[in-house]
């Protein structure tokens, strides 16, 4: 499988702070990410170093499956990297199998620049390259979604 590197990026009428909030907060996290799974949310924390899972069910509210992961970069505001390294699934994280091995590690980066009063929101993620289209929808919603809890308020 061939990875590429996908990019995105968003303009956000917020200071970077209330963006970065939205971005990592629980509650607003479970609403920006539905692009990607209605049920999408996180168990651990996003401090440098510390391991994180990225998890929803399927369809049939069965099969907790997802992304184990490690925060490897955190400079509050401005940037966050988080480094994939394996897969959960059936609620198991395997880091090992050919699976997980076949894509991780890969890399989720977010950055977050001041700009004409606002923030704009860059992604960068490595993806396999048969889900990229796929990858690119979803985040175009998301990045909308994120966009609108960072404006609401």
């Amino acid at each position: 499988m061939s990875k590429q590197k996908l990019h995105a990026s968003i303009f956000i009428d917020a200071p970077k702070e209330k963006v970065w909030e939205v971005l990592l907060g629980p509650e607003s996290y479970e609403k920006w990410t539905k692009a990607f799974n209605p049920t999408s949310r996180y168990v651990g924390d996003w401090s440098e170093g510390s391991k994180i899972l990225f998890l929803g069910t399927d369809e049939n509210g069965e099969n907790l499956g997802g992304m184990v992961s490690r925060i490897a970069k955190n400079i509050p505001f401005e940037f966050i990297s988080i480094e994939h390294l394996g897969l959960v699934e059936n609620g198991v994280e395997d880091t090992t199998s050919e699976k997980a091995k076949s894509w991780a590690p890969a890399f989720e980066n977010y950055t977050l620049t001041e700009k004409d009063g606002g923030t704009e929101f860059a992604l960068e993620l490595d993806i396999e390259g048969e889900y990229a289209e796929m990858f690119n929808e979803m985040w175009k919603e998301a990045l909308q979604a994120l966009k609108g809890l960072a404006e609401k308020e």
